[in-house]
């Protein structure tokens, strides 16, 4: 597995070929934090859309077969009006295991929602569900990603910053 350091063009072209093959109109985004804050932001700029939701899932971090299975805690999520019969555009930055977005997804059909997914990279060969996948993906990869708007020590990896130029 390769680390990867994103710049913000990257993320431009990885978002515009997702706008790309959306089948608009939504009535509502839904952005799962964090990871799909930024990406989602651009994703309704692109869009002109100003309904804009957030859902934040939390899952146990104890490794192991236990942690796998258990339920997610929801610490943020529209109310199920909200999303009742409408079409809603499911954005995050990543679908590794698939467990955040999956969960958002069927949250969604459970309150009488339509619900797709976007998310700008799919690790397909990590991913616990076989038999689901992103709607929209800016690309397919197996690279430990890094998005130029995270910390450089998110992952517990120190990266050197790139000097900064001085100005006179």
């Amino acid at each position: 597995m390769e680390k990867v350091y994103l710049t913000w063009p990257d993320v431009e072209e990885l978002i515009s070929n997702v706008v790309m093959k959306l089948q608009p109109p939504y009535d509502a985004l839904l952005l799962v934090t964090r990871g799909g804050i930024v990406p989602g932001g651009m994703i309704a700029e692109a869009l002109r859309m100003k309904d804009i939701l957030t859902a934040s899932v939390l899952f146990p971090q104890d490794p192991g077969v236990r942690a796998e299975m258990s339920w997610p805690r929801f610490l943020q999520f529209p109310a199920d009006p909200v999303l009742h019969g409408r079409k809603i555009l499911i954005v995050d930055n990543m679908w590794d295991r698939g467990r955040t977005i999956v969960t958002v997804k069927s949250r969604v059909i459970s309150a009488g929602g339509f619900a797709q997914t976007a998310v700008l990279h799919w690790k397909q060969s990590k991913s616990i569900f076989h038999d689901e996948q992103p709607d929209y993906y800016g690309a397919i990869t197996d690279d430990w990603i890094y998005y130029p708007w995270q910390r450089i020590d998110d992952s517990g990896d120190l990266v050197a910053a790139r000097p900064v130029p001085q100005l006179s």
